[in-house]
């Protein structure tokens, strides 16, 4: 092989050394005996002929290395979702951990989404999954970490959610809800905010002479800052916080003191004693959104409320019920039913 690459002894091991990319690249065998040398040699050859060679360095590049560079992405930039992004790591590492970022093929790919639907999770939630993956797959190309990408295919989502709390079905989880937690939603289901939001909302953001709570941009989703009136049942809820002020916590919204945490597992235990185990927390800011335009609030001012940028998202969020429909066709059938002919006539002739 003379002119094209050579073997090598470096102790006790044998080693390779061929052109590739332009440079020399030594690599070792792992093996005592020249004929396994030799025949690695051989092989690499034949990779560099047939463009399927890839260099050394970028064989040991792991799944753990590319779960490293989207969390620093994540923290560098300053995302919000970052404790949503280190679960759906948490998923993605049973599979993967320990994998080679070569072996994470296309294939392999499918069969984690297959192993996911098998354990329930809903296409919405494989989704967000997979996006961190190849999220992850492409930082590593930009770092210079990978020269190929696996194609990885989004699942169809038909499992938007279309729940709502009517005010009836509101008090009675409300009801059976830790103490803790009775206005924290109660403060959701007026407002349209967002859980986070209302979990970082700061006594400094209430100017309560003037009756406002100021969203400010760093703690909104969109990095838009809101303005939200204290009317009707949200002045009741601010008044009952300041009662209960912490001296020693900024937040509006505490327990003894400390921030809240996510109140998932406490709304679903109280949904479930109400007899509604389906409705979800998140169900509070669809509900509201709802609301606003029931109640004849413009959809422009309800979009400024609720933080909604596009259409498209707060149309999914202004979801028609089966009463709403019902009602429709009520009216419709009011105007299609046919009048009494004195009625039609604007008057009976004399």
């Amino acid at each position: 092989m003379r002119g094209m690459g050579r073997v090598f002894l470096r102790g006790r091991t044998w080693w390779i050394a061929y052109m590739a990319d332009g440079r020399e690249v030594r690599e070792s065998s792992r093996s005592v005996r020249p004929a396994d040398a030799r025949a690695l040699l051989k092989r690499r050859l034949g990779e560099v002929v047939n463009g399927r060679w890839i260099a050394p360095e970028l064989r040991r590049v792991s799944f753990d290395d590319l779960a490293a560079l989207i969390v620093r992405d994540y923290e560098a930039n300053r995302r919000r979702s970052l404790d949503a992004l280190k679960r759906r790591l948490a998923h993605l590492r049973r599979a993967f951990g320990g994998v080679g970022a070569r072996e994470i093929t296309s294939e392999r790919v499918r069969q984690y989404v297959s192993a996911r639907l098998a354990q329930r999770a809903a296409s919405a939630t494989v989704n967000r999954e997979l996006a961190a993956l190849r999220r992850m797959l492409r930082l590593g190309r930009l770092a210079g970490r990978l020269s190929a990408l696996p194609a990885i295919t989004l699942l169809r989502e038909d499992n938007a959610r279309q729940g709502f709390v009517g005010p009836d079905e509101f008090a009675a989880i409300r009801a059976c809800l830790p103490h803790y937690l009775k206005d924290p939603v109660t403060f959701l289901y007026w407002s349209a905010w967002r859980p986070a939001e209302m979990r970082t909302l700061e006594w400094r953001d209430v100017e309560h002479d003037a009756g406002l709570i100021r969203l400010r941009p760093e703690r909104s989703k969109n990095y838009a800052g809101r303005v939200l009136p204290i009317v009707g049942e949200l002045r009741a809820v601010i008044e009952r916080a300041l009662k209960n002020r912490h001296p020693d916590s900024p937040y509006v919204f505490h327990r003894r003191g400390r921030r809240l945490s996510r109140f998932d597992a406490a709304w679903r235990r109280g949904a479930a004693q109400a007899g509604m185990p389906d409705v979800l927390a998140y169900d509070l800011r669809r509900s509201a959104v709802r609301n606003l335009v029931r109640a004849g609030v413009s959809e422009r001012v309800a979009m400024e409320l609720s933080g909604h940028k596009t259409r498209r998202v707060f149309d999914r969020y202004n979801i028609v019920s089966e009463a709403d429909l019902r009602a429709a066709l009520g009216a419709l059938a009011g105007y299609l039913t046919p009048r009494p002919p004195a009625a039609q006539a604007g008057g009976h002739a004399r």
